[in-house]
């Protein structure tokens, strides 16, 4: 016997539609926009997850970050900021700053959640 191989041997009995590249060629228009549409569709939905949870990680650093102004114990926790070191206006400041930071964060949580659920469903069932 020779060492070429029969077409009948190339045949994947688990693809009986006679080859991966045959049956892509056969696929009709409606197969090929459903294929389409899965694609752009999970691609679209797993970028807006990703967007959801950083937003949801950035609000719990923003938050850590204001609790952190009210400790006012420099290097342990016996230890306190001397009154006359104590800046009220930076302190006002940065805190304020902190609230807008974490509201607008909020905000932008609040709308891409929405979002997501209108174009993709409950976020909790998939």
């Amino acid at each position: 016997m020779s060492d070429v191989t029969h077409h009948s041997d190339m045949h994947d009995s688990s693809n009986p539609g006679g080859g991966a590249f045959r049956q892509s060629l056969l696929r009709n228009n409606a197969q090929i926009r459903a294929d389409r549409a899965e694609s752009l569709a999970g691609d679209a939905m797993t970028m807006y997850r990703r967007r959801i949870e950083d937003l949801e990680l950035e609000l719990r650093r923003l938050r850590r970050d204001q609790e952190d102004l009210i400790d006012l114990s420099p290097t342990d926790a016996d230890s306190l900021v001397l009154a006359a070191d104590f800046d009220a206006d930076a302190y006002a400041s940065k805190d304020l700053a902190l609230s807008v930071q974490i509201r607008n964060t909020e905000i932008k949580h609040e709308l891409a959640t929405a979002r997501y659920r209108y174009l993709f469903g409950d976020p909790a069932r998939d």
